[in-house]
């Protein structure tokens, strides 16, 4: 009789807290924490984050990247930032899935835009632009053809879909995002007395084109097109602020170039508009 008289005690008392939880409106049962999707990011400088500082590492890997912003969401885990500035879609290849496994829910890369060593194309096309001589013009021609010849080719895309294929098989599960490039200046008419408007016209040229062969081939994942989000935002605005890096007191700094913080910011709103960061 003790024993059923404490079963019927504690019986009495386990209703009665019950009653006063839901009294109360508190849950009798804890809340299942929501599972945050295994993110990892790959690429070249663009998506490591170069330009925004403040830098963590050799890899110009920083805190303002696109990647870093979407970890600040309570529906997203960043296991990593594997990118790194100067790689070009076979350095990802090569040194970077191994971060990817089949627990991996989401990947975003950046990258192409190293196989056509846009680097040297503003630097030697820049350097004939500031002392116009027939050698400065000869490497710019010569690296601005190369990389012509590359997107006509159609070798580009090819490079894009193979690294998009080999992050497929070492990420089985994961959705799988590519992001294109903006423009480094606004687009302008071209006009044959200034040199300048030249130049920007043959960047957006060689823009337009890594960014068609980025989205040919990026069959098997979703691909983001950032130059709307940047527009008005170029070098040479007179209108907006820029959102890409040109300190010409600094003309070899390595931030030049690259998005600056609020840059990064319009690549996360890109990435944002196309439900990216949504659940597998």
């Amino acid at each position: 009789m003790g024993t059923l008289n404490l079963r019927r005690r504690r019986t009495a008392l386990a209703a009665g807290l019950a009653t006063l939880a839901l009294a109360a409106g508190v849950a009798t049962v804890p809340a299942q924490a929501v599972d945050k999707t295994k993110y990892i990011a790959l690429g070249d400088s663009y998506a490591a984050g170069q330009g925004a500082g403040p830098y963590l590492d050799a890899c110009y890997r920083s805190e303002n990247a696109y990647s870093e912003l979407a970890a600040e969401s309570k529906a997203i885990k960043l296991v990593t930032n594997a990118s790194c500035s100067g790689k070009t879609t076979q350095d990802v290849v090569n040194n970077q899935l191994r971060q990817l496994n089949k627990s991996t829910e989401l990947v975003t890369i950046t990258a192409g835009g190293n196989n056509l060593k846009f680097g040297q194309i503003v630097t030697y096309c820049g350097a004939a632009l500031a002392a116009p001589t027939a050698a400065a013009a000869a490497l710019c021609d010569k690296v601005t053809a190369d990389a012509t010849a590359q997107i006509a080719s159609g070798k580009l895309a090819r490079d894009v879909a193979s690294m998009i294929q080999s992050v497929k098989a070492a990420a089985p599960n994961a959705k799988v995002v590519v992001t294109g490039y903006p423009y480094l200046y606004d687009p302008v008419t071209p006009n044959p007395a200034d040199p300048m408007s030249l130049f920007i016209y043959k960047a957006t040229r060689l823009a337009d084109g890594l960014n068609d062969s980025i989205a040919a081939g990026s069959g098997g994942a979703t691909y983001v097109d950032v130059r709307a989000a940047f527009a008005g935002h170029g070098i040479n605005s007179a209108t907006h602020e820029p959102w890409i890096n040109l300190d010409l007191a600094h003309p070899t700094s390595p931030d030049n170039f690259h998005p600056n913080a609020e840059g990064y910011e319009a690549y996360f709103a890109s990435l944002n508009k196309v439900n990216a960061y949504s659940a597998p």
